[in-house]
Protein backbone atom coordinates (compact mmCIF):
# COMPACT_ATOMS: atom_id res chain seq x y z
CA UNK A 1 0.00 0.00 0.00
CA UNK A 2 0.98 3.34 -0.20
CA UNK A 3 2.94 5.39 2.22
CA UNK A 4 4.26 1.46 3.28
CA UNK A 5 0.91 1.02 4.99
CA UNK A 6 -0.21 -2.51 5.28
CA UNK A 7 -3.73 -4.22 5.02
CA UNK A 8 -4.95 -7.00 7.60
CA UNK A 9 -7.77 -8.65 7.13
CA UNK A 10 -9.69 -10.64 9.58
CA UNK A 11 -12.16 -12.85 8.52
CA UNK A 12 -15.08 -14.57 11.10
CA UNK A 13 -16.33 -17.81 9.42
CA UNK A 14 -19.07 -18.43 11.67
CA UNK A 15 -22.50 -19.12 10.22
CA UNK A 16 -23.70 -16.55 13.61
CA UNK A 17 -23.12 -12.65 12.51
CA UNK A 18 -21.45 -10.79 15.07
CA UNK A 19 -20.98 -13.69 17.89
CA UNK A 20 -18.02 -14.83 19.72
CA UNK A 21 -15.79 -16.08 16.72
CA UNK A 22 -16.73 -12.05 15.26
CA UNK A 23 -15.46 -10.87 18.63
CA UNK A 24 -12.14 -12.73 18.72
CA UNK A 25 -11.28 -11.74 15.37
CA UNK A 26 -11.71 -7.83 16.32
CA UNK A 27 -9.72 -8.56 19.31
CA UNK A 28 -6.58 -10.20 17.37
CA UNK A 29 -7.45 -6.92 15.06
CA UNK A 30 -7.01 -4.58 17.72
CA UNK A 31 -3.83 -5.65 19.08
CA UNK A 32 -2.70 -5.76 15.06
CA UNK A 33 -3.54 -1.83 14.28
CA UNK A 34 -1.36 -1.49 17.76
CA UNK A 35 1.80 -3.04 16.67
CA UNK A 36 2.30 -0.34 14.25
CA UNK A 37 0.72 2.97 12.42
CA UNK A 38 1.02 1.63 9.19
CA UNK A 39 -0.96 -1.07 9.76
CA UNK A 40 -4.82 -0.83 8.45
CA UNK A 41 -7.07 -3.57 9.40
CA UNK A 42 -10.96 -4.99 7.64
CA UNK A 43 -13.09 -6.66 9.45
CA UNK A 44 -15.15 -9.27 7.56
CA UNK A 45 -18.43 -11.59 9.05
CA UNK A 46 -19.74 -14.36 7.28
CA UNK A 47 -22.41 -14.77 9.17
CA UNK A 48 -25.82 -14.81 7.16
CA UNK A 49 -23.82 -14.69 3.73
CA UNK A 50 -24.39 -17.33 1.45
CA UNK A 51 -21.72 -19.32 0.44
CA UNK A 52 -22.10 -22.71 -1.66
CA UNK A 53 -18.98 -25.11 -0.91
CA UNK A 54 -19.98 -27.37 -3.81
CA UNK A 55 -18.86 -25.25 -6.09
CA UNK A 56 -15.51 -26.31 -5.03
CA UNK A 57 -16.54 -29.65 -6.55
CA UNK A 58 -17.28 -28.51 -9.57
CA UNK A 59 -20.80 -29.00 -9.16
CA UNK A 60 -22.69 -26.21 -11.02
CA UNK A 61 -24.66 -23.15 -8.80
CA UNK A 62 -28.29 -23.97 -7.65
CA UNK A 63 -30.61 -21.89 -10.07
CA UNK A 64 -31.18 -18.72 -8.22
CA UNK A 65 -29.30 -19.32 -5.38
CA UNK A 66 -27.03 -16.02 -4.21
CA UNK A 67 -22.99 -16.48 -3.95
CA UNK A 68 -21.85 -14.37 -1.48
CA UNK A 69 -18.10 -16.03 -2.00
CA UNK A 70 -17.01 -14.12 -5.46
CA UNK A 71 -16.83 -10.38 -3.67
CA UNK A 72 -15.62 -11.68 -0.79
CA UNK A 73 -12.73 -13.22 -2.66
CA UNK A 74 -11.86 -10.35 -4.54
CA UNK A 75 -11.12 -8.66 -0.79
CA UNK A 76 -8.73 -11.17 0.31
CA UNK A 77 -6.77 -11.51 -3.21
CA UNK A 78 -6.39 -7.25 -3.48
CA UNK A 79 -2.84 -6.92 -3.77
CA UNK A 80 -2.60 -4.35 -0.82
CA UNK A 81 -3.88 -7.10 1.78
CA UNK A 82 -0.44 -8.50 3.04
CA UNK A 83 -2.45 -10.67 5.79
CA UNK A 84 -5.12 -12.90 6.27
CA UNK A 85 -6.76 -14.31 9.70
CA UNK A 86 -9.33 -16.59 9.86
CA UNK A 87 -11.40 -17.01 12.88
CA UNK A 88 -13.24 -20.38 13.12
CA UNK A 89 -16.19 -21.52 15.98
CA UNK A 90 -15.55 -25.31 16.66
CA UNK A 91 -18.12 -28.08 15.80
CA UNK A 92 -17.62 -31.37 16.39
CA UNK A 93 -13.59 -30.96 16.38
CA UNK A 94 -13.50 -28.80 13.90
CA UNK A 95 -14.65 -25.80 11.55
CA UNK A 96 -18.61 -26.02 10.99
CA UNK A 97 -19.63 -26.34 7.25
CA UNK A 98 -20.67 -22.49 6.71
CA UNK A 99 -16.38 -22.32 7.31
CA UNK A 100 -15.51 -25.00 5.62
CA UNK A 101 -17.82 -24.16 2.25
CA UNK A 102 -15.51 -20.75 2.48
CA UNK A 103 -12.35 -22.70 2.99
CA UNK A 104 -12.97 -24.79 0.48
CA UNK A 105 -13.96 -22.28 -2.57
CA UNK A 106 -10.62 -21.71 -2.17
CA UNK A 107 -9.74 -23.42 -4.83
CA UNK A 108 -10.27 -20.39 -7.07
CA UNK A 109 -7.40 -18.64 -5.49
CA UNK A 110 -5.04 -21.38 -7.18
CA UNK A 111 -5.85 -20.43 -10.44
CA UNK A 112 -3.08 -17.72 -10.37
CA UNK A 113 -2.27 -18.12 -6.30
CA UNK A 114 -3.48 -15.03 -5.23
CA UNK A 115 -2.91 -15.27 -2.18
CA UNK A 116 0.80 -16.57 -2.25
CA UNK A 117 3.37 -14.86 0.30
CA UNK A 118 0.03 -13.00 2.15
CA UNK A 119 0.71 -14.03 6.17
CA UNK A 120 -2.05 -16.33 7.21
CA UNK A 121 -2.80 -16.92 10.96
CA UNK A 122 -6.02 -18.53 12.20
CA UNK A 123 -7.70 -18.45 15.97
CA UNK A 124 -10.76 -21.07 17.05
CA UNK A 125 -13.68 -20.13 19.56
CA UNK A 126 -14.81 -23.52 21.42
CA UNK A 127 -17.09 -24.31 24.41
CA UNK A 128 -13.94 -25.80 26.22
CA UNK A 129 -10.70 -25.13 27.12
CA UNK A 130 -9.76 -28.75 25.44
CA UNK A 131 -12.78 -28.32 22.77
CA UNK A 132 -11.07 -28.75 19.60
CA UNK A 133 -9.39 -25.27 19.18
CA UNK A 134 -6.20 -26.68 18.01
CA UNK A 135 -7.61 -29.93 15.63
CA UNK A 136 -9.64 -26.67 13.69
CA UNK A 137 -6.66 -23.91 13.59
CA UNK A 138 -4.11 -26.60 12.38
CA UNK A 139 -7.13 -27.92 9.64
CA UNK A 140 -7.17 -23.86 8.71
CA UNK A 141 -3.36 -23.34 8.49
CA UNK A 142 -3.19 -26.57 5.98
CA UNK A 143 -5.46 -24.81 3.59
CA UNK A 144 -3.46 -21.71 4.06
CA UNK A 145 -0.42 -23.95 3.51
CA UNK A 146 -1.92 -24.79 -0.02
CA UNK A 147 -2.33 -21.50 -0.86
CA UNK A 148 1.00 -20.54 -0.41
CA UNK A 149 1.07 -18.44 2.56
CA UNK A 150 3.37 -17.48 4.85
CA UNK A 151 1.82 -18.76 8.29
CA UNK A 152 2.68 -17.75 11.64
CA UNK A 153 1.41 -18.60 15.27
CA UNK A 154 0.94 -16.19 18.29
CA UNK A 155 4.71 -15.35 18.99
CA UNK A 156 6.51 -15.73 21.74
CA UNK A 157 6.24 -16.52 24.67
CA UNK A 158 4.22 -20.08 24.51
CA UNK A 159 4.51 -19.94 20.47
CA UNK A 160 1.23 -21.92 19.86
CA UNK A 161 -0.46 -22.77 16.28
CA UNK A 162 -2.78 -19.73 16.66
CA UNK A 163 -5.05 -18.87 19.63
CA UNK A 164 -7.57 -20.79 21.19
CA UNK A 165 -10.35 -19.14 23.08
CA UNK A 166 -13.19 -20.20 25.16
CA UNK A 167 -16.57 -18.92 24.87
CA UNK A 168 -18.64 -19.37 28.27
CA UNK A 169 -22.36 -20.49 26.86
CA UNK A 170 -23.15 -17.03 27.02
CA UNK A 171 -21.99 -15.90 23.81
CA UNK A 172 -18.89 -14.37 25.67
CA UNK A 173 -15.25 -14.48 25.55
CA UNK A 174 -14.39 -11.28 27.62
CA UNK A 175 -13.45 -13.57 30.66
CA UNK A 176 -10.77 -15.69 28.18
CA UNK A 177 -7.86 -14.08 29.82
CA UNK A 178 -5.41 -16.44 28.73
CA UNK A 179 -7.55 -17.25 25.41
CA UNK A 180 -7.84 -13.28 24.18
CA UNK A 181 -4.00 -12.82 25.18
CA UNK A 182 -3.84 -15.54 22.55
CA UNK A 183 -5.52 -13.46 20.45
CA UNK A 184 -3.74 -10.24 20.97
CA UNK A 185 -0.29 -11.95 20.62
CA UNK A 186 -1.56 -13.56 17.11
CA UNK A 187 -2.62 -10.19 16.00
CA UNK A 188 1.26 -8.41 16.97
CA UNK A 189 2.26 -11.27 15.45
CA UNK A 190 0.58 -11.33 12.04
CA UNK A 191 1.40 -7.34 12.47
CA UNK A 192 5.36 -7.56 12.82
CA UNK A 193 5.47 -10.27 10.18
CA UNK A 194 3.58 -8.71 7.32
CA UNK A 195 5.12 -5.62 8.06
CA UNK A 196 8.86 -7.04 7.96
CA UNK A 197 7.87 -9.06 4.66
CA UNK A 198 6.46 -5.60 2.79
CA UNK A 199 9.34 -4.03 4.31
CA UNK A 200 8.30 -1.46 6.33
CA UNK A 201 9.12 -2.73 9.43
Amino acid sequence: MANGRIRIVGVSCSPRKGKTTAAAVQVCLEAARAASPRVETEMIDLGGMKIDGNLAAGLPPEPGRPDDFPAVAARLADPAVGAVILGVPVYMGGPPAHAKAFIDRWTEFRKNFALRDKVGACLAVGGGRNGGQELAVVSVLVAMMYQEMVIVGDGPPASHFGATLVQDGKDDVSRDDAGLGMARGLGRRVAEVTLRLRGTS
